[in-house]
């Protein structure tokens, strides 16, 4: 075949640095922006981003040339630079070293983009960590509890 296809979209999910609340209501919309274009420069196509004041879940379709650990790493690093830029309150802030992804399939990607859309009603009534631990036990993964939350 003389052309590579794919069409691989992922749920990536990853918190602020402790989980600590540090994206302000008021700039919350920019960063996802920004995020949006970080990842369109990593020739991946953003669907969705958004999130609540201590994490971030983005879906979309991933690049055929990039490995996901490096567009996160681009991901994370731009935009916790760009978010620090935003003021002295934002000195300190950082993500966490890791992050979850998992593979979504087309017929899940309409459920998940209302699932994001609606992270502010959701977290109403739990948690980024119960969150995070359902989604992991969702998709099997095994993981060490205390390694989850640096």
């Amino acid at each position: 075949m003389p052309q590579s296809l794919s069409n691989i979209l992922v749920h990536i999910v990853f918190s602020t640095k402790l989980t600590r609340p540090l994206i302000a209501q008021t700039i919350k919309k920019e960063p996802y922006s920004y995020m949006a274009s970080i990842l369109k420069d990593c020739d991946c196509s953003p669907i969705i981003i958004g999130g609540v004041d201590d994490h971030v879940h983005v879906l979309c379709k991933l690049s055929k040339t990039r490995s996901i650990s490096s567009v996160i790493e681009d991901v994370k690093k731009k935009s916790s630079k760009w978010i620090k830029s935003k003021g002295v309150k934002y000195k300190e802030f950082y993500w966490q070293n890791g992050y979850g992804v998992f593979s979504i399939g087309k017929s899940q990607a309409n459920t998940l983009k209302e699932y994001i859309q609606k992270q502010e009603d959701h977290h109403r009534k739990k948690s980024f960590k119960e969150e995070f631990l359902e989604i992991l036990n969702r998709y099997g993964i095994e993981y060490d509890e205390r390694y989850l939350w640096e």
